[in-house]
Protein backbone atom coordinates (compact mmCIF):
# COMPACT_ATOMS: atom_id res chain seq x y z
CA UNK A 1 0.00 0.00 0.00
CA UNK A 2 1.22 3.53 -0.81
CA UNK A 3 -0.62 6.89 -0.13
CA UNK A 4 0.15 9.51 -2.08
CA UNK A 5 -1.56 13.22 -1.06
CA UNK A 6 -3.48 14.23 -4.92
CA UNK A 7 -1.27 16.76 -7.11
CA UNK A 8 -3.35 15.80 -10.15
CA UNK A 9 -6.76 15.41 -11.59
CA UNK A 10 -6.74 11.49 -11.79
CA UNK A 11 -5.67 11.23 -8.80
CA UNK A 12 -8.78 13.84 -7.04
CA UNK A 13 -11.17 11.47 -9.11
CA UNK A 14 -9.32 8.57 -7.58
CA UNK A 15 -10.09 10.20 -4.32
CA UNK A 16 -13.79 10.74 -5.28
CA UNK A 17 -14.31 7.48 -6.68
CA UNK A 18 -13.52 5.80 -3.23
CA UNK A 19 -15.77 8.28 -0.96
CA UNK A 20 -18.32 7.58 -4.01
CA UNK A 21 -18.81 3.58 -3.43
CA UNK A 22 -18.46 4.14 0.43
CA UNK A 23 -20.20 6.73 1.68
CA UNK A 24 -23.06 7.41 -1.21
CA UNK A 25 -23.22 4.10 -2.48
CA UNK A 26 -23.22 1.92 1.21
CA UNK A 27 -23.83 4.05 3.58
CA UNK A 28 -26.63 6.30 0.87
CA UNK A 29 -25.11 9.54 2.00
CA UNK A 30 -26.55 11.62 -0.72
CA UNK A 31 -23.73 12.58 -3.34
CA UNK A 32 -24.45 16.69 -3.24
CA UNK A 33 -23.40 16.54 0.50
CA UNK A 34 -20.52 14.32 -0.41
CA UNK A 35 -18.62 16.22 -2.80
CA UNK A 36 -18.91 20.09 -1.34
CA UNK A 37 -17.81 23.32 -1.74
CA UNK A 38 -14.76 22.54 0.13
CA UNK A 39 -13.21 20.56 -2.55
CA UNK A 40 -11.11 23.06 -4.13
CA UNK A 41 -9.78 24.18 -0.63
CA UNK A 42 -8.67 21.06 0.90
CA UNK A 43 -5.76 18.65 0.44
CA UNK A 44 -6.95 15.18 -0.37
CA UNK A 45 -4.87 11.55 0.18
CA UNK A 46 -5.55 8.35 -1.46
CA UNK A 47 -4.94 5.50 -0.51
CA UNK A 48 -3.48 2.62 -3.32
CA UNK A 49 -2.53 -1.07 -3.42
CA UNK A 50 -0.48 -2.22 -6.29
CA UNK A 51 -2.14 0.93 -8.50
CA UNK A 52 -5.78 0.65 -7.26
CA UNK A 53 -7.18 3.15 -5.16
CA UNK A 54 -9.05 1.68 -2.07
CA UNK A 55 -8.93 4.43 0.35
CA UNK A 56 -9.21 8.23 0.73
CA UNK A 57 -9.36 11.06 3.26
CA UNK A 58 -9.65 14.59 3.02
CA UNK A 59 -8.02 17.42 5.20
CA UNK A 60 -8.64 21.15 5.80
CA UNK A 61 -7.61 23.84 7.74
CA UNK A 62 -10.29 25.14 10.09
CA UNK A 63 -9.77 27.95 12.83
CA UNK A 64 -6.64 27.09 12.91
CA UNK A 65 -7.04 23.75 13.48
CA UNK A 66 -6.15 20.63 11.08
CA UNK A 67 -9.97 19.18 10.38
CA UNK A 68 -9.61 15.55 8.89
CA UNK A 69 -12.80 14.74 6.49
CA UNK A 70 -13.72 12.25 4.56
CA UNK A 71 -12.18 9.02 5.85
CA UNK A 72 -13.03 6.11 3.93
CA UNK A 73 -11.28 2.52 2.45
CA UNK A 74 -13.47 -0.02 0.45
CA UNK A 75 -14.78 -2.75 2.65
CA UNK A 76 -12.81 -5.84 1.38
CA UNK A 77 -9.34 -3.84 3.03
CA UNK A 78 -11.31 -2.67 6.37
CA UNK A 79 -9.49 -4.07 9.38
CA UNK A 80 -6.26 -4.20 7.60
CA UNK A 81 -4.22 -1.27 8.55
CA UNK A 82 -5.23 0.74 5.43
CA UNK A 83 -7.50 3.57 7.52
CA UNK A 84 -4.59 4.05 9.75
CA UNK A 85 -2.19 4.81 6.91
CA UNK A 86 -3.93 7.34 5.46
CA UNK A 87 -4.53 9.08 9.20
CA UNK A 88 -1.06 9.06 9.89
CA UNK A 89 -0.18 10.74 6.40
CA UNK A 90 -2.93 13.32 7.50
CA UNK A 91 -1.20 14.02 10.64
CA UNK A 92 2.10 14.28 9.25
CA UNK A 93 0.74 16.69 6.78
CA UNK A 94 -0.72 18.65 9.03
CA UNK A 95 2.64 18.33 11.31
CA UNK A 96 4.50 19.86 8.52
CA UNK A 97 2.13 22.71 8.22
CA UNK A 98 2.91 23.88 11.70
CA UNK A 99 -0.74 22.50 13.43
CA UNK A 100 -1.28 21.78 16.82
CA UNK A 101 -4.79 20.41 17.36
CA UNK A 102 -6.27 17.90 14.76
CA UNK A 103 -10.24 18.06 15.11
CA UNK A 104 -12.43 15.57 13.22
CA UNK A 105 -16.09 14.39 13.11
CA UNK A 106 -16.13 10.71 13.59
CA UNK A 107 -19.03 8.38 12.96
CA UNK A 108 -20.05 6.79 16.11
CA UNK A 109 -19.33 2.97 15.04
CA UNK A 110 -16.02 4.56 13.78
CA UNK A 111 -15.03 6.02 17.33
CA UNK A 112 -13.09 3.15 18.53
CA UNK A 113 -10.52 3.14 15.19
CA UNK A 114 -9.96 6.86 16.28
CA UNK A 115 -9.69 6.50 20.14
CA UNK A 116 -6.66 3.71 19.59
CA UNK A 117 -5.17 6.76 17.17
CA UNK A 118 -5.41 9.24 20.56
CA UNK A 119 -8.49 10.88 19.66
CA UNK A 120 -10.94 12.18 22.80
CA UNK A 121 -14.11 12.91 22.31
CA UNK A 122 -15.04 15.94 22.77
CA UNK A 123 -19.00 16.50 21.73
CA UNK A 124 -22.17 14.85 22.31
CA UNK A 125 -23.74 12.97 19.69
CA UNK A 126 -25.43 14.65 16.58
CA UNK A 127 -26.53 13.52 13.11
CA UNK A 128 -24.62 14.30 9.82
CA UNK A 129 -26.36 13.30 6.69
CA UNK A 130 -28.65 11.05 9.15
CA UNK A 131 -25.35 9.51 10.49
CA UNK A 132 -24.41 9.73 14.24
CA UNK A 133 -21.68 11.10 14.64
CA UNK A 134 -19.38 12.69 18.12
CA UNK A 135 -16.54 15.55 17.67
CA UNK A 136 -13.21 14.03 18.57
CA UNK A 137 -9.84 15.73 18.80
CA UNK A 138 -6.44 15.03 19.44
CA UNK A 139 -3.32 17.14 20.29
CA UNK A 140 -0.02 16.60 17.64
Amino acid sequence: MNIVKVTSEDELQDAFQIRKIVFVEEQKVPEEEEIDQYEKDAAHFVLYDEGKPIGAGRFRIVDEKGKVERICVLSSYRGKGAGKVIMEAIEQYASENNLKKLKLNAQTHAIPFYEKLNYEIISGEFLDAGIPHKTMEKTL
